[in-house]
């Protein structure tokens, strides 16, 4: 028989979540948790959010963590965000979408910038002096998924591009859906946000949920024999925007 949750357990963790309703149920977002983090060899102190999609909306939390040990969900991966400085309040923040790259964020991979990419917003959100970097875990492979992602790069050895790769496994060239960073986004912050990206998707799926952006800062970086073609490939197919001086030469 399962053990009804401790009450001191309760106390401590209801504090810290909080319900965000959406069309398909709710979200709930865990935090603020003080996450040090070595960034360059500095530890530098973020703020850290992490959350879960529901079908069930409730606000009765005892519910939804009595039924943590018995979903799995180290099986489902889950998205967070990390935050950085007076975030809720600041006028002038910077933020980052950034999509989960097994390869690059992890293992160091120069097939892409995506590695780059997540160390260098987050030292420009310290910079900034305050800012958030959204971690997209379903977003891996532009939202194929890992599996699928090792198959396209099998095809990118034998010729293709990043888009023939995606398109040749029958997927589109960009899957991925900002809806839940949004929603999270609304409950974190109200005042205008700039992004760093250099892909205009991200900034249209801002400004079509009505949220106010002040700016855009481009993120190209890292660029070598390795990645040259992925990165051209990004402007030339999939509309990622060229900033004169920053981006990849042709």
């Amino acid at each position: 028989m399962k053990q009804a949750l401790d009450s001191k357990v309760l106390s401590v963790l209801e504090d810290k979540i909080q319900l965000i309703k959406t069309e398909k149920g709710a979200i709930y977002l865990v935090g603020p948790i003080r996450l040090p983090v070595n960034l360059y060899g500095e530890t530098v102190e973020f703020k850290w959010y992490c959350w879960l999609n529901c079908e069930e909306v409730t606000e009765d939390f005892e519910r939804i963590i009595d039924k943590l040990s018995s979903v799995n969900l180290a099986e489902f991966q889950q998205s967070s965000v990390l935050v950085y400085g007076d975030f809720e309040y600041a006028d002038d923040a910077i933020i980052r979408f950034h999509s989960i790259c097994h390869t690059g964020d992890i293992f160091g991979s120069k097939r892409c910038d995506c590695g780059f990419q997540l160390k260098q917003s987050m030292k420009m959100i310290t910079e900034h002096g305050n800012g958030a970097l959204f971690y997209l875990a379903n977003h891996e492979g532009r939202g194929i998924g890992l599996f699928s992602k090792a198959m396209a790069y099998v095809l990118q050895e034998n010729g293709y591009d990043t888009v023939e790769a995606n398109q040749g496994l029958g997927f589109v060239d960009d899957a991925r859906n900002y809806d839940d960073a949004i929603q999270v986004l609304r409950a974190i912050r109200k005042k205008p946000v700039t992004l760093m990206t250099n892909n205009p998707k991200k900034l249209q799926a801002l400004k079509n949920a009505g949220l106010e952006v002040s700016g855009r800062q481009p993120l190209w970086g890292d660029v070598s024999e390795y990645n040259e073609k992925y990165l051209q490939t990004k402007i030339q197919k999939s509309g990622h925007l060229e900033d004169e001086g920053t981006c990849p030469n042709e």
